[in-house]
Order: C-alpha cells, then structure tokens, then sequence
C-alpha cells in the first residue's frame, strides 16, 4: 500500500511538471498541435500514424475553385496528387515540337487535345442536319386537278415537310396580289398536311396564279422541281408545334497500337564520337518517324482486324480520315472559278466553321500557287495556327488554312487534299504516347540501352459533311 501511495505522488508531481512547462510553452505546443492537425487534414499522416512527405505544403482552395499551395514548396509529389493531369501531358508537348510541319494531321489532333477510350474499339456518334430541300418525283399539272388552290406534290422526301412549313419553289416565278403579274420573287408554297400512308404533301401557294378555278393557284410544276424547305409559320393561338428529333447516327473505329523501338548497345555509348549523338537524338529521329507513320494511318488507313498466326493475336487497325469525310470535290484542272466552288463545297451544307484547313499534296498546291487571285478569292499572309505555319486563301465562303504535306505524294496522291474542320478533329487514346526503357542486360537477351515508345490512338471525324476530299479526276 505505501508503494502504491509513493508511486501515485511520484506521478503526480510529473503531472505538475508537465502542467507547468506547457504553460511555459504553451505558444510552441500550440504551433505543434496546429501543424499537426494540418498535417492530418492534408493526408501527411497515414493511417498508421506515420508522417509521410507526400504532400509537406498545405494545399488551400482558390477563388474560382483553383489551388494554391501554403507552408511549404511546390514538389512533383504535390502536382501529382492535387494534378495528376498538369505532369501527364509533358511528354505530349515535347512531341508536338518535333517537326510539326511534316505530320499536320497528328499535329491538329494532339492541340486539340485527345479523349480517354477505355478500350480499343471506339464507338462514337455523328448527328447530321435535316435535309432542307427535295426534288418532286412526279409531273403537276394545273390542269389535271379540281382545285390548284391546294394541291398534293410528291417528293423524294416528303417527311422532311412538316405542317406549317414554308416551301420556296427554285426556279418558278410567283405572282403579284392581282394573280397575273410575274415577279422575281420565286413561288413559295405554305404545307397544310401530309400524308404518310399514301405519300404527298399538301400545299397552297402564297404568291400564286389567277385561273379560272381558283383566285390563289400553284402552277405546273415539272418532275423534277425542287421545293426548299424554309421556316414554319404559325398563328397566333399556337401553342405547339409540329415536334423535331434528330437522332445521332453510331459509327466505329479502332484504336492502333503504334510501337517504335530505340535500341544502342553499351559499347556504342561508352565511344568517343566527333558528334554529340546520343540515344536521346536517337529518339527524337524515332519519334518523327513514328510520327510520320501515324501520320499515314491516320488519313488512309483501312479500318479492319488482323490475325496474326505467328503470334496467335488479333492486330487492331485504325481507319483514316480520308474514308470518313462526307464530302467529296472533284476537279480536273484548278481556275479561278474552281476554286470558288471547291470553298462552296467546304463551307455550304455542313452548319461548321467559318476557318478550315486544307492540306494537300504537292501537285494540288503547286496549281493553288500559280492561280490570279482576285478580289473575290485572296491569297493572304502566313498565319501559325496550332504550332504550323499555314499560308490563308480567304473568299466569301470563308477562310482555309492550306498547308502542302508530303504524305499525300508519298501514297500516291500529289494531286489530292482533304478539307479538315478542326472543330469536329477527335483524337481518342487508349495508351498515351509513353516510353519505357527495356532491361535487355539483364535479360540476357543483348547488352544494350532499349527504349520502346508507345501509343494507342485513332483520329475521328464528329461530323463528317463539315469535311472535304478534293481529288483530281483522271485525265
């Protein structure tokens, strides 16, 4: 018992000890605890009660949802926890520095940055416009019907004319108040039904013709004629309308898997050498030539799945973009004119951007220079656009960024470009652009320095009328 009282007074007066100098130092127990508790907020000390050096700086939340860091420095450990993407795109950059020029396609898609594809097929969708015109595929007489007021006309699309659409007629002249009188002003057409049983839209003019049966008449129109679909008109009671839905058309692609492998023995490095030439220089010669490649793929490859009876596996190939545009512009030689309604071709009918880029090969740009640009169609300035000097050819359509790449010569096609709107350029990637560094040393395999460069990717077109070939026709 006396022991025990002994030892409780022992531990007492340590008590009062500790009270003591706390207070003493009660600023720098203070400052403790605080780091502490920090430290725990900010993950610094895991589960186990071990301080870790992972995140040392203190990571406090921005205004506008940002981050910046307190207390401590900026570290690699910090980025990667707070932002894993601000480090991954490193290696992405450099490559977009090699050679830019010569590999223009990969070079867009890599600036406009690359969606992640869980796997190497790739499914996407492409939502198109509605068609806004139709021709009638039989012959309307005036003549042949009881009432030319209102009318049925029969076209290639009749569900493309909803009621209360509004139709203009190409090519037929309409008619002033009195009915007689022809204007400029072409034949516009108000749809009151359609029939989709029998086929047929029903029409009243707006602007018709005096006959003898009707005060308001459509007139003959021949097979053939085509009917532009304007905007509706509804009455002021309307409520609703007749409903739009568009639905996105699925399409397919395969992501390739592009290797490129950099090999230089020991022997080789240890060497003296009259240049500086390193396994370094040797992979950015790889990287180029890799690029170049991809470069291929990406415009002419034949999307398809390859066995492989050697290896026992399926070889995945990408499909190029050249297959994928929606449209194409034929030519046999390049004039003024030409050109004028090659820029139609790219800028009507596809609801994209004002600023496309045309790359071709060497014979259809050598015929763009030798062109008299006029008012009309301009030759401007270089212009550098995602890290590529392109030369503007700018016209009332709107403005290409025309660049000559020497793949189209390479595959046989000196005379031929693609239309590219940037805009609906998708990149997918499965396996980022990375390298690795083989330990064939110590595999035994051969005393060298190995480094393999990887990437598994395909190039998309999103909305492929917003893209042009312009091919040469044969002679």
């Amino acid at each position: 018992m006396k022991k025990l009282v002994k030892s409780v007074k022992i531990a007492w007066k340590a008590v009062k000890k500790t009270v003591k100098w706390v207070r003493e130092h009660r600023v720098f127990v203070l400052t403790v605890v605080i780091t502490l508790l920090l430290m725990l907020l900010t993950g610094c000390i895991g589960g186990d009660g071990v301080a870790t050096v992972a995140l040392a700086a203190v990571v406090v939340p921005g205004v506008e949802g940002g981050k910046h860091v307190v207390d401590g420095p900026l570290t690699t450990d910090v980025t990667r926890e707070e932002a894993p993407d601000l480090l991954l795109n490193e290696i992405d950059r450099e490559i977009v520095k090699i050679r830019p020029m010569a590999t223009p396609i990969d070079q867009l898609s890599r600036h406009a940055g690359s969606r992640h594809a869980g796997s190497m097929v790739v499914d996407y969708y492409n939502v198109d416009t509605k068609p806004t015109s139709a021709k009638t595929t039989r012959l309307y007489d005036e003549d042949d019907v009881p009432d030319p007021g209102r009318v049925t006309l029969y076209t290639e699309q009749d569900r493309i004319f909803d009621v209360s659409d509004t139709i203009l007629v190409k090519g037929v002249k309409g008619y002033e108040a009195d009915g007689v009188t022809q204007t400029d002003q072409e034949l516009v057409l108000y749809v009151m039904g359609r029939d989709d049983v029998s086929g047929g839209i029903l029409v009243e003019p707006v602007n018709g013709k005096l006959t003898t049966k009707s005060p308001n008449s459509v007139p003959t129109l021949p097979q053939g004629t085509v009917l532009i679909r304007m905007g509706r008109a509804a009455t002021e009671l309307d409520v609703m309308s007749p409903q739009f839905e568009a639905l996105p058309q699925k399409a397919q692609n395969f992501c390739q898997i592009f290797k490129m492998q950099i090999e230089q023995s020991t022997l080789q490095r240890l060497s003296n050498k009259e240049v500086g030439w390193s396994l370094s220089d040797q992979e950015e010669a790889a990287v180029y030539d890799m690029r170049l490649g991809m470069e291929k793929s990406f415009l002419f490859g034949k999307k398809a799945r390859v066995w492989d009876p050697v290896k026992k596996e399926n070889i995945m190939l990408t499909g190029g973009i050249w297959s994928q545009a929606g449209k194409e512009f034929g030519y046999t030689a390049l004039s003024g004119d030409v050109i004028v309604d090659m820029m139609r071709t790219a800028f009507t009918g596809n609801a994209g951007s004002k600023r496309k880029v045309l790359i071709g090969g060497s014979g259809l740009i050598s015929a763009l220079n030798k062109q008299d640009y006029t008012k009309v169609i301009t030759a401007g300035e270089s212009v550098a656009k995602w890290g590529i000097d392109f030369t503007e050819l700018r016209s009332k359509f709107g403005t290409l960024y025309v660049l000559m790449s020497e793949v189209f010569d390479e595959c046989g096609r000196a005379d031929d470009g693609i239309i590219i709107d940037p805009e609906y350029l998708q990149k997918y990637t499965h396996v980022p652009f990375s390298t690795e560094s083989l330990n064939l040393k110590a595999s035994g395999v051969r005393n060298v320095d190995a480094t393999v460069l990887t990437e598994a990717s395909c190039l998309v077109l999103r909305y492929p009328k917003a893209h042009v070939r312009v091919v040469k026709a044969a002679e």
